[in-house]
């Protein structure tokens, strides 16, 4: 897993937006701190629980200078959807080859396979805050798929940043 202190790898990934597909990279949102919140999987539970809260704290993250990135291996079309059901006002990023989650080193390498799901690639639920210069300053990482990210801890990370 990438750690603090690393160089954050940029990545060109799919959103689907209002005038349908479009491009998300790490550098052309790095204006500012930049936010990645991986989830492994759309319409699930947790995922839904902690991209709603992040939705309805997103001023607070504005407020700190940071954008928002929310990456899952859904392609972007289950992205939309979820997004529409359920309220999600995060730029949703499809890394559906699971390329991003490996180069971030937080890929499962089978997912839930008590539960015969067994897909290699899945991104573990992790979070990371990448300076404007593309360092990462904050990285957090679970293998246990129904553990949230430190969200007090990101921002209080995003304060400092902020001076």
């Amino acid at each position: 897993m990438l750690n603090v202190g690393d160089t954050a790898p940029d990545f060109k990934l799919t959103t689907l937006g209002a005038d349908g597909p479009a491009h998300v990279t790490l550098s052309e949102n790095s204006g500012g701190p930049v936010v990645l919140l991986f989830v492994p999987m759309a319409f699930t539970g947790v995922c839904t629980e902690e991209l709603c809260s992040v939705t309805g704290d997103l001023s607070a993250y504005e407020g700190l200078g940071a954008k928002v990135i929310a990456i899952s291996g859904d392609n972007p079309f289950a992205q939309a959807a979820w997004a529409e059901k359920e309220g999600i006002k995060l730029t949703l990023a499809s890394d559906y080859e699971h390329e991003v989650a490996k180069a971030y080193g937080i890929a499962y390498d089978s997912f839930l396979p008590d539960k015969n799901l067994d897909m290699g690639g899945v991104p573990k639920r992790s979070a990371f805050v990448v300076d404007a210069g593309g360092t990462v300053q904050y990285a957090e990482s679970s293998d246990n798929p129904g553990e949230l990210p430190d969200f007090d801890a990101i921002k209080a990370k995003l304060g400092e940043l902020a001076g």
